[in-house]
């Protein structure tokens, strides 16, 4: 996709961070790499480092969110970055001002870096391409495309657990079709060179020829699981559906929900993952989503370290390319 480039500087370095698609395996490692030696912040007292002192970072949400949104934040925060929370059910934007005219006056607020999250794919590469030199975009979200920090703290989550991506067989359930972050996800998992990538789902909540997104797909969730090491579920995309495509959240609970019998096929040593929200009793069993082999609350802790390493990395080529 060419409009990736965006992402790196001349020198190869992180510019902006926008999607998994176009960048490497050695930037993906850097990036958690980094993260790891970020985790010791969260354990200080005074949990701050200087790396963006004297930086503005501007948080553009144009949809909902919890979790992305505060852990933007913290990073940010724990950076020594100042730091903008543009309200959108009551800034200019809801009164017509269009998305470009919106960014060049907060540009002329001299922000260095925007988090943004919006409901249109593309969304993110859009504000990249018409930021002022020396300005920054993280995307946090954009409609079905894609979600990187989210795939990265997933990745983060999967090392701290089982050390290596090579000998691992991942499990995504879920409605692939709509999600971000299983696109994501699929992209970071192919190149760190995971062993192998399943997703399992019924046919209407599939892409159209998810194979040739480099996964083995399954439509059975008790053979989807057999001896994998993680099992990452998906939220149901409601809100991004049209059409019926599942006869009723019953019965995709019936089939697809993660309970602690079917977690059984996996490897007894199988970790469980979910992005969130999670919906108890409609994709993942509360027993399973509260057990021992589940990571959840670890992705949230993780989060803040892999967006800091990411926001550092970014600032890191910026001074390097000047």
């Amino acid at each position: 996709m060419k409009n990736n480039n965006l992402q790196l500087s001349s020198e190869g370095k992180l510019k902006h961070f926008l999607s998994i698609e176009g960048l490497n395996h050695s930037i993906l490692s850097d990036i958690l790499d980094t993260a790891e030696s970020f985790t010791s912040v969260t354990e200080r007292s005074i949990k701050k480092v200087p790396i963006l002192r004297g930086k503005t970072v501007a948080n553009l949400f144009f949809e909902a969110s919890t979790r992305t949104r505060s852990t933007f934040e913290l990073a940010a925060q724990r950076l020594s970055a100042d730091i903008l929370n543009l309200n959108i059910d009551t800034s200019a934007a809801v009164k017509g001002e269009s998305l470009l005219d919106t960014l060049h006056n907060l540009e002329a607020m001299q922000i260095d870096m925007f988090v943004i999250r919006h409901q249109d794919s593309g969304s993110a590469h859009f504000f990249a391409q018409h930021v002022n030199p020396g300005v920054s975009v993280l995307n946090a979200g954009d409609g079905q495309h894609a979600h990187p920090t989210q795939a990265m703290l997933d990745m983060f989550t999967i090392r701290r657990h089982k050390h290596q991506f090579e000998n691992l067989t991942v499990a995504i359930v879920g409605d692939i079709k709509h999600s971000r972050v299983a696109r994501s996800q699929i992209h970071a998992l192919n190149l760190l060179n995971t062993g192998q990538v399943r997703v399992v789902a019924p046919p209407t909540l599939l892409p159209e020829q998810a194979e040739t997104l480099g996964v083995q797909v399954y439509h059975k969730l008790n053979k989807g699981l057999k001896d994998v090491d993680v099992v990452i579920m998906l939220r149901l995309q409601k809100e991004r559906m049209t059409g019926a495509l599942l006869p009723s959240e019953k019965e995709y609970f019936r089939q697809y929900g993660l309970t602690a019998e079917r977690l059984k096929l996996a490897k007894a040593d199988a970790i469980v993952m979910h992005p969130g929200p999670a919906n108890r009793g409609i994709e993942i069993e509360s027993s399973v989503m509260d057990g021992n082999q589940s990571v959840i609350l670890q992705q949230v802790t993780y989060g803040i370290a892999v967006r800091m390493a990411v926001m550092s990395m970014i600032v890191s080529g910026a001074v390097e390319s000047s």
